[in-house]
């Protein structure tokens, strides 16, 4: 074949496909040029391609279409002061998109970009562009309190009031509500279609129509329920899907075992929280003959019963994953599945998807089985149980179990190996505190409890990891298609702010910025390991991290330091482990036919896109709830002192958290004794005539001086804080800025024009609804249906 035909077919090839980025051997697989004199051929006209411009290679070496010459589309992402970024799938940086060009984008967004500036790494400047087109909106309801318009008003306008969402990033925005439809109360939370988008004549404004009230603003729980609608987070299963779901056995069928690996006669346990319903791992530990372990690792065989294309699965692929909120879990399946077939409770057969691994005492897995099996739990163990025995401080525990004690005591055992395995290749071991509201009947919190993760935590964690590893190398040397938890190296800007950062503890990290190992993180976390810096050193490492994600590609995942990882132990709770299930089960069917690769291939890069983004969803809510019960649990402690450490230093203050790790602001223009000037690279406030010097990891003592649940925001007011000695020197380039008057957190930028503001002596008048602009507006219409 003649080099540019090659070339035609390698952009054919990577323009038709939904990947963004390819390695040689996935171009090479997907135009048949495996053999030796094709792929020769194949990788001069990918050269001749890269010199002539039309591809080029990514930092990773991995090939991408040179799309300059074209619009971007990506994922749009708002910031409070009204300029934006897009995100590119496999573009390296995003592209800075400044606020009198984000053509009305809003969060999440997906938008065409004209890139208008390119960007200069080594300068450290973000290419710059402008948004010319919205493909398709993210946000097409919005979860918000209704306020009733006067009946006049109603009579005049056609419009029956407005809501005020209750996401703080549309704080400034309000959604004027038809009247027509659905007519809540004064006071309601209700969800409300968008019909109409701001432009640039209503530039802060919504039109819509409510299309379901949930409840008043008033009514217990009420607040976590908005959130997660807000978020588009469905609590009701489709009517189908529960219909499929009674039709399924309470019990396992004596058919359902046959061709299965039986092990029902096994010492076989699971260990989990008190409050856990859906168990879907269990274990066991057995110590070989020749020194080495047995572990196996049974999963629930969720992908038994939620077969493909089925309504359960098309419902838990929309989900694809379980939302765990304050008090409550919005299940990925219904609970039949969750809490009962598929649950491996004690004393009942259950069917697995099993996993044994034969580990040496240097924790190499030397040995390995990939299997369909059905087990019968000996105990419902809890991590409080297991840690009683393996410390020997629960007499009552201790004997209620002891035939099972050197059961448990080598599970330790092979943990700890497990765990030094890890440490010895450079895992990275985050401080390990969980923090956990604790609310009352009403859903008002009462207390937040601090719990530290012990042997038992840990040793399920080691199996899990074990497992998960062994699946995902199993798959990867076969090398079929698959889908794999990724985590990627941290950007290379990330890490030098994070040298600069230690820097100020005395420690030096050895490594290239662009290429610097787990290792030597890990290094970082045993040189700070029990001094107070200690929680804001491990902090500021996790924020340098990227997120992990789910791919097709088995890039590995740096944090854990392994080449091959996927997620195989939670099918109850995450849709791609119930995938892997199903690769596992579609690949045991030999021969493997092209057929099937060509399917997976097809449909991993949309389940594993998909996962990531609903995962993302599901912790931003886990995120704004705990934020919100934090700011309620705050608000009888107005005026207290507490102390705390400085976690955060930005240009417009300082966050402090406290040792029930509540975080809260003490803005620049509270820090009444200088003037501050914020030095980036140290990430510190530094006075201009004083010297005074606040920054990262410094004690200090505060007071509670707000605590708002509808913004989730609090407030403090520094009392104290313990002197650094070493100065910091402001850098002459530093200019004042107006960091005394705004704050990024705070919503800035024009402030609502709700269509109805009208310039009155040099001041605004709002008092007015935006119908009286209109002439001769028909009832029950909008002013946008007028001119349209």
């Amino acid at each position: 074949m003649m080099t540019n035909n090659i070339k035609k077919s390698v952009i054919q090839f990577m323009s038709e496909s939904k990947k963004q980025t390819f390695s040689l051997e996935q171009i090479a697989e997907g135009l048949g040029f495996q053999k030796s004199d094709d792929f020769k051929l194949l990788v001069q006209s990918v050269a001749q391609m890269e010199r002539e411009g039309s591809v080029l290679f990514n930092q990773k070496g991995k090939i991408k279409l040179n799309r300059q010459d074209q619009y971007m589309e990506g994922i749009f992402r708002s910031n409070d002061r009204g300029f934006g970024f897009v995100s590119i799938e496999g573009e390296e940086d995003d592209v800075f998109i400044p606020k009198d060009f984000t053509n009305f984008a809003l969060e999440g967004d997906i938008v065409k970009i004209e890139v208008l500036k390119q960007g200069s790494p080594m300068e450290d400047q973000a290419a710059e562009g402008k948004v010319v087109e919205i493909v398709s909106r993210s946000m097409t309801q919005i979860v918000g309190i209704f306020n009733l318009y006067s009946e006049a008003d109603i009579q005049k306008s056609g419009l029956y009031g407005t809501i005020v969402p209750k996401d703080k990033k549309l704080n400034r925005y309000r959604l004027f509500v038809a009247d027509e439809g659905i007519k809540p109360e004064d006071g309601s939370v209700v969800v409300a279609e968008i019909t109409y988008y701001p432009d640039e004549e209503h530039t802060f404004s919504f039109e819509g129509l409510v299309k379901q009230v949930i409840g008043h603003k008033n009514d217990p729980g009420m607040d976590i329920l908005s959130i997660v609608l807000q978020h588009g987070i469905p609590t009701d299963f489709e009517e189908s899907t529960l219909k499929e779901a009674e039709k399924l056995p309470d019990h396992v069928l004596a058919s359902e075992i046959e061709g299965r690996v039986d092990l029902r006669d096994e010492i076989i346990v699971t260990i989990d929280g008190e409050e856990a319903k859906d168990l879907d791992d269990a274990v066991r530990v057995k110590k070989l003959d020749n020194g080495n372990y047995l572990l196996g690792v049974y999963i629930a065989d969720v992908s038994h019963y939620v077969t493909e294309n089925s309504p359960l699965d098309m419902e838990a692929s929309d989900r694809a994953t379980s939302v765990y909120l304050t008090d409550r879990v919005i299940p990925m399946l219904p609970r039949k599945l969750s809490n009962g077939i598929c649950s491996l409770n004690p004393d009942v057969d259950r069917l697995v998807m099993s996993c044994e691994m034969e580990i040496t005492n240097e924790g190499q897995v030397v040995s390995h089985d990939i299997f369909e099996g059905v087990i019968h739990s000996s105990a419902r163990m809890t991590y409080t149980a297991v840690n009683e025995i393996l410390e020997r401080s629960n007499e009552e525990t201790f004997e209620t179990y002891k035939e099972l004690i050197p059961f448990f005591d080598e599970m330790a055992e092979l943990h700890t190996i497990l765990e030094n395995m890890r440490q010895d290749r450079g895992a990275i071991s985050f401080e390990d505190r969980e923090a956990k509201i604790i609310v009352d009947a009403e859903g008002h919190p009462i207390d937040i409890e601090l719990r530290t993760r012990k042997v038992a935590e840990r040793l399920i964690e080691s199996f899990m990891l074990a497992a998960n590893e062994t699946i995902a190398r199993h798959f990867t040397q076969l090398k079929l298609p698959f889908i794999y938890r990724i985590h990627e190296h941290p950007k290379e800007e990330k890490v030098q702010r994070f040298f600069e950062f230690v820097t100020n503890f005395g420690i030096l990290v050895k490594g290239k910025k662009d290429d610097v190992s787990p290792k030597e993180m890990q290094k970082v976390l045993d040189q700070i390991a029990g001094k107070p810096e200690e929680p804001v050193v491990s902090m500021m490492l996790l924020r340098s991290m990227q997120q992990a994600r789910y791919s097709e590609d088995p890039v590995g995942h740096y944090g854990l330091a392994a080449d091959d990882y996927t997620h195989f132990t939670s099918p109850i709770r995450r849709y791609p482990d119930l995938i892997v299930h199903r690769l596992i089960k579609s690949y045991s069917q030999k021969p493997i036919k092209d057929e099937l690769k060509s399917k997976w291939n097809e449909e991993l890069p949309d389940i594993a896109d998909h996962s990531s983004k609903m995962e993302r969803r599901a912790v931003e809510a886990e995120r704004d709830t705990d934020n919100m019960k934090k700011a309620e649990f705050m608000q009888d402690k107005i005026d207290q002192e507490f102390d705390g450490i400085i976690t955060s230093i930005t240009k417009f203050g300082m966050f402090v958290e406290l040792a029930n790790t509540i975080e809260g602001l003490i803005h620049v223009s509270q820090l009444k004794s200088d003037y501050f000037h914020f030095v980036e690279n140290h990430l510190a406030l530094v006075g201009e005539r004083t010297g005074t010097v606040y920054k990262i990891g410094q004690p200090v003592k505060i007071k509670v001086t707000k605590a708002d649940v509808d913004t989730r925001e609090i407030d403090f007011e520094l009392l104290s804080a313990e002197k650094v000695t070493t100065p910091i020197e402001i850098p002459k380039n530093n200019k004042r800025n107006d960091n005394r008057k705004g704050t990024d957190r705070k919503k800035q930028g024009k402030k609502p024009t709700y269509r109805n503001e009208k310039k009155v002596g040099g001041k605004k008048k709002s008092d007015q609804p935006f119908y009286k602009k209109v002439a001769k507006k028909k009832k029950g219409k909008s002013s946008r249906n007028k001119k349209r």
